[in-house]
């Protein structure tokens, strides 16, 4: 039998702590091997427990999760996953801690109903997590000293190609390098769709359009697309086409389990601009994009897929290069000229 999973549990509620530590320890392949009540406690307890994963919560008293994550990754490099509020200012600083270095994030129960569901999905978060390299986790934040220069937006002609964008866990880290790359005289339009609920990604586009020539906004219903433009899916919503210039907003059953899904977003991709779509399928868990990259392929468009040497998870990818649709198997630093190489700049 493999070793239980060691887990320590940091936040500065007593009650977190038990509660987590209790439902944890429930399951037999998981084992809590600590509690800290802050990050500098935090750091002490990961030197001397060496756990897998790392449970830190992002508001703290004399040290918070961000500077404490940031420790983590110079000293003792630990897979981290991030307890999050559901406030704009948690939902800001949980997107800067997946930029730099936490491999996922869930959110803290509003209500004792809460628990169950928020604990399921801690625990697969957890197994998700064990083993991930720390050069990858050590992945440098990228930050913009001055905003990028935007271009005049144009709506995108008859001939101009739509790129769609899927990922999950550690997609938030893959975007940035992925905008950051990408030129301001992109002629494309550009669909992201990251799984993650509702009241993050707002933040997510938000910190990507401050690193990046492109615009990147979370849609809206009725939104044009454009040249330079990237439309990011909202939480628990899919992001279709209504048109060949316009974007509409559904909460319609999940596919693959989720909500948004890139399926759903390739899938409508390919009705309006059929072989001048591209998709691009990075970090992820699951196979949410392979059925839309199936029919991209189909219509003749094209697919490129992030590499395992540099996917926090390496479901969403592995699953389109096993299925053969992979027109491009690249690092995420190089993903961005795939794009670039791609539609002929």
């Amino acid at each position: 039998m493999s070793l239980p999973i060691r887990v320590l549990i940091v936040d500065d509620s007593a009650f977190i702590r038990h509660t987590v530590t209790k439902y944890l320890e429930a399951e037999t392949d998981i084992t809590v091997v600590g509690n800290a009540h802050d990050g500098l406690e935090a750091l002490t307890q990961i030197k001397a427990y060496k756990p897998d994963v790392v449970v830190l919560d992002v508001e703290m008293p004399r040290m918070d999760g961000l500077t404490a994550l940031k420790q983590i990754m110079l000293e003792c490099p630990t897979p981290v996953i991030m307890l999050s509020g559901l406030t704009k200012a948690g939902a800001r600083t949980t997107i800067q801690a997946l930029m730099r270095g936490a491999v996922d994030f869930v959110t803290k129960p509003t209500s004792r109903l809460d628990i169950h569901v928020v604990i399921d999905e801690l625990k697969e978060k957890i197994k998700s997590a064990v083993g991930i390299h720390s050069a990858i986790m050590r992945l440098p934040e990228l930050v913009s000293t001055l905003p990028p220069a935007k271009r005049g937006q144009q709506l995108l002609q008859k001939g101009d190609t739509l790129i769609v964008i899927g990922t999950s866990t550690g997609g938030p880290r893959a975007l940035q390098q992925v905008f950051a790359d990408l030129p301001g005289s992109l002629q494309a339009g550009v669909l992201v769709v990251q799984h993650m609920p509702a009241g993050f990604t707002r933040s997510l586009a938000q910190r990507l359009n401050e690193l990046s020539a492109l615009t990147v906004q979370e849609a809206a219903e009725g939104d044009r697309l454009a040249r330079g433009l990237a439309l990011m899916a909202p939480g628990d919503f899919h992001l279709r086409l209504r048109s060949a210039r316009q974007v509409t907003l559904d909460n319609g059953p999940r596919r693959n389990h989720v909500r948004p899904s890139v399926n759903v977003s390739m899938e409508s991709a390919v009705e309006y601009y059929g072989a001048n779509t591209i998709g691009v399928v990075l970090t992820g868990m699951g196979s949410d994009g392979t059925d839309g990259a199936k029919l991209i392929k189909e219509v003749g468009g094209k697919i490129i897929a992030e590499h395992a040497s540099t996917s926090v998870v390496y479901g969403m990818p592995e699953s389109v290069v096993r299925a053969g649709l992979a027109d491009r198997i690249v690092p995420l630093p190089q993903v961005g000229a795939a794009i670039v190489e791609l539609l002929g700049l």
